[in-house]
C-alpha cells in the first residue's frame, strides 16, 4: 500500500478560462522556481476524438451513475467513457480544460488545474437524458504518491487563491 497526497480544486462558473489560465501561469512561475521543468499551461476545449483521448491521459472523467442511463441509450459522441448500460454507470468527458503540467527531476508529470464538464448528457437528437451533477463550475481532483513538499506548496497557491476544495495528506497522520 502506498501513501498519497490528494487534492481537489473548484472555481466558480463565472470564472473565465482566461482568468484561470492567468492564475495557472502565476503558479507555473512558482513551479519553475521550485525546480519543476519542463512545465506547460494550456487552455483547450475537448472537442475532437484526439482531444478526448488526451483528456483521458490525466483524468478518468466525472463518475456518474444514473438510472436514466440504463438500457439501450444512444448518447451523442464525446460525452462519456465506459458507459455500462446495465448499471447506468459511466465517466463523463470534460468539455474544456485549463491545466498546468509540471515535471519533476525523474520525468514524472503531474497535472493541476480546472476542468469543466457538461451539465447534461444528450441523446443523438439533442434531448436531455440525464443531469451530470457538474453544474457549470470548474473542478479538478487528483493525487500524487510522494512526500515531496513542493506539491503541497503548489496546492497552497490554489488554497490562497480560494480554489482549494479538498485536501488529504496520507503522509501526515
Amino acid at each position: 500500500m502506498s501513501l498519497s497526497y490528494h487534492f481537489g480544486f473548484r472555481a466558480a462558473a463565472e470564472k473565465t478560462s482566461a482568468e484561470l489560465e492567468n492564475f495557472l501561469r502565476r503558479v507555473e512561475k512558482e513551479a519553475l522556481k521550485m525546480g519543476f521543468n519542463p512545465t506547460l499551461v494550456f487552455n483547450a476545449p475537448f472537442d475532437t476524438k484526439e482531444r478526448w483521448e488526451f483528456a483521458r491521459w490525466f483524468t478518468t472523467g466525472l463518475k456518474l451513475e444514473n438510472e436514466k442511463l440504463r438500457g439501450v441509450i444512444l448518447l451523442r459522441e464525446g460525452q462519456v467513457w465506459s458507459h455500462d448500460p446495465v448499471t447506468g454507470f459511466c465517466f463523463v468527458i470534460p468539455r474544456q480544460g485549463v491545466l498546468l503540467v509540471v515535471t519533476n527531476e525523474q520525468g514524472h508529470e503531474t497535472v493541476f488545474g480546472f476542468l469543466r464538464y457538461p451539465a447534461n448528457l444528450l441523446d443523438l437528437n439533442g434531448k436531455q437524458i440525464a443531469e451530470t451533477g457538474a453544474g457549470d463550475w470548474w473542478t479538478y481532483r487528483s493525487f500524487v504518491d510522494t512526500s515531496d513538499q513542493r506539491y503541497r506548496l503548489l496546492v497552497k497557491l490554489f488554497k490562497d487563491a480560494g480554489y482549494l476544495e479538498s485536501e488529504k495528506d496520507e503522509y501526515r497522520p
